[in-house]
């Protein structure tokens, strides 16, 4: 009797659902369950995710913030100028770029870090056309130091970049699964949100992202998606197209 025919293999592999992305990632995500720092263990896991997205044919960006360091003006205890600790936490975000850069190549992924303010010895200076040359590449580009100003946040410089680069879609890793019509860490009975406009948001007073980077965004059509870090998982999933986490559109 003739061996059985394999089956061929299937074709439906799913695509992404996002070209190029850009990934905000908080400083206190890397800091793993320690509350400080840089965890090893985690920024690894974090690392691992990003490959596989990577291998899907993404184009990652990220823009990686330092609150596990250093987080500027809201440091307790500790009176200094708003603007210094800005500059100061800007720094801090270098640290965690170099951090996730070098796990990164260790995993096998080609990597760039570009700095708002110019450290030529540790990484690039950011250009617009050099960031976007090098995702054409299939390199990971990590933004760090911010927009290189005091006063705007890390989520500000995300819209921003992701405008700078045209990206899809922001993806914001965050703590919790999404968005809520109240803190969810403080409130038991806070509502999820599964999709909601940017004018909603402002209007509600939500902590997506700061006022500034929500009206960038809004004014500009960029689509923004808040979800889960602590999910295995879940950056995939999100490129993917899944239905994870949150997402903010124009209404």
């Amino acid at each position: 009797m003739p061996p059985k025919a394999k089956a061929s293999p299937k074709s439906s592999k799913k695509k992404p659902a996002y070209e190029r992305i850009l990934l905000k990632l908080s400083g206190e995500s890397l800091q793993g369950s320690q509350g400080f720092g840089i965890d090893g263990q985690t920024v690894s896991d974090i690392a691992k995710e990003l490959r596989e997205v990577h291998e899907l044919g993404v184009q990652v960006a990220i823009m990686v913030g330092g609150g596990n360091i250093f987080r500027g003006a809201r440091q307790k205890g500790f009176e200094i100028d708003r603007a210094t600790g800005d500059y100061m936490g800007m720094l801090a975000t270098v640290l965690n770029a170099l951090a996730l850069q070098d796990t990164l190549e260790k995993a096998g992924v080609h990597t760039r870090v570009q700095s708002a303010i110019e450290m030529h010895q540790v990484c690039e200076p950011f250009i617009r056309r050099r960031a976007i040359r090098h995702l054409e590449k299939n390199r990971v580009v990590i933004f760090a130091a911010g927009t290189g100003n005091p006063y705007f946040s890390t989520d500000t410089a995300a819209a921003l970049r992701a405008m700078e680069i045209k990206a899809d879609v922001i993806l914001k890793a965050t703590r919790v699964d999404g968005i809520y019509d109240a803190d969810p860490e403080k409130v038991s009975g806070a509502n999820f949100l599964a999709q909601i406009t940017y004018r909603e948001v402002l209007h509600q007073n939500l902590k997506v992202m700061d006022s500034t980077a929500i009206s960038l965004c809004m004014d500009n059509g960029m689509p923004i998606m808040i979800f889960n870090m602590h999910k295995p998982g879940n950056i995939r999933r999100a490129v993917l197209g899944e239905r994870v986490g949150s997402t903010v559109l124009p209404g």
